[in-house]
């Protein structure tokens, strides 16, 4: 049986679910192998027997942190040194030495690009539509919140949204540094988004979602891939009081803390029932949680969303694909571009509202809230959407492309 690599960033509780539903469904086609080099969703992996090799350099909490600024575009450093670069690609040519996979899926862990084409092999890239290039080179493109200054307020939203589709050049200097490793083991460097891109990009949502459907055949859409943790619904939330409407307030792995503490103390008051799971991103900072919020650790999202009548997200694919799912609107207020592009399509939907982080105020999330949770129309519309979703196995689309593209 062919092996075939995994490589999550397991910092990323999206990321790495997504990469185990995959391999689930290869179970029976490959000889599956995961590789981190840490973050607490490790255990998505290990829980499921799957072999993981703990890769080395391992990433401490104050490097995914780090990681995490870059993402939000918080720092403008590069997330690797390039001694720590070529230290990993070193360890990740000796593994697929020893290995032999026939290729390597990621989505996030992003030495890999560089080593698969020292190395000759195929790499998968699990992303989604807003993060291709084809997207900010389309009409699709908007400014996005990290340029929200005040000088460009006066200019036409127009206007600004032509520009964005110019921004993508700024990927060139993240890549000097790839580039540079590439070099020194002797690969072409990468041209343009190639590096974000891989051999194939499956892309984990369904055409209908942004609508950018007009792609090359190394694109596959495999439709929504989700967390669905294997754990009942505690206690607490089965049984807390249906006499108010429910809100599930959700911001994934990537959830600014400071964002998220006034978030749960605006809801003081209201007149909503909140199930909130953001203990991990609230750890060490203090915060005032309100009577009718209840604060927990992970859940089964896809069963605990489907009980809100409103989900307030980040924006990032699996909590947005999760509440569409649910068939429940949204609002959101993405930590950044993808985030935020995620959000715009939901937007265009029509059951959605977005909310820029540089304009952040608590005050708006309630009053989008509470128009969104007496809005027919929205509900309508987000209900529409889930039977749309409803008709995808998007693990199984999956391990079909991988079991005909590189199986037996």
């Amino acid at each position: 049986m062919k092996t075939l690599l995994f490589a999550p960033a397991a910092y990323n509780f999206a990321e790495t679910s997504r990469l185990v539903d995959i391999a689930l469904a290869c179970r029976d086609r490959f000889r599956v192998i995961f590789a981190s080099y840490g973050g607490d969703f490790e255990w998505l992996i290990t829980d499921h027997g799957f072999p993981l090799i703990f890769m080395q350099p391992r990433l401490t909490p104050q490097k995914i942190e780090r990681l995490y600024r870059i993402m939000r575009w918080e720092s403008v450093n590069h997330p690797f040194g390039l001694d720590h670069l070529t230290e990993r690609i070193k360890g990740e040519l000796a593994w697929l030495k020893a290995l032999q996979p026939v290729a390597v899926v990621t989505g996030l862990d992003l030495s890999w690009p560089v080593t698969c084409r020292v190395a000759g092999l195929p790499l998968v890239w699990v992303a989604q539509t807003t993060s291709l290039a084809p997207f900010w080179f389309s009409p699709l493109a908007f400014w996005p919140d990290i340029l929200d200054y005040r000088p460009f307020r006066l200019l036409p939203q127009r206007f600004l949204n032509y520009a964005a589709r110019y921004l993508m050049h700024f990927n060139r200097i993240i890549m000097v540094r790839f580039n540079a490793a590439a070099y020194l083991f002797g690969a072409r460097p990468f041209k343009g988004t190639e590096f974000w891109e891989g051999n194939y990009t499956l892309l984990a949502e369904p055409p209908e979602f942004s609508g950018l459907t007009d792609l090359p055949s190394r694109f596959q859409f495999i439709g929504p891939l989700i967390a669905r943790i294997s754990r009942d619904i505690p206690p607490e939330i089965e049984n807390m009081p249906r006499d108010l409407p429910l809100v599930y307030f959700a911001m994934g792995s990537s959830g600014e803390r400071q964002i998220i503490a006034e978030i749960l103390r605006a809801f003081s008051g209201r007149p909503y029932r909140v199930i909130a799971p953001v203990k991990k991103l609230l750890k060490g900072l203090p915060a005032d949680i309100p009577p009718n919020v209840l604060v927990t650790d992970w859940l089964p999202a896809h069963k605990v969303n489907a009980m809100a009548r409103v989900s307030v997200i980040h924006g990032g694919l699996g909590t947005v694909m999760t509440a569409c799912l649910a068939g429940t609107p949204i609002v959101g207020v993405g930590m950044h571009f993808e985030q935020e592009a995620n959000l715009e399509c939901a937007v265009r939907k029509g059951f959605a509202v977005r909310l820029r982080k540089r304009r952040f105020k608590a005050a708006d999330v309630m009053a989008a809230v509470e128009r969104m949770i007496d809005d027919a129309e929205a509900h309508r519309r987000a209900l529409e959407f889930k039977k749309i979703l409803e008709k995808y196995d998007a693990p199984a689309a999956a391990a079909r492309f991988l079991a005909q593209t590189f199986g037996d």
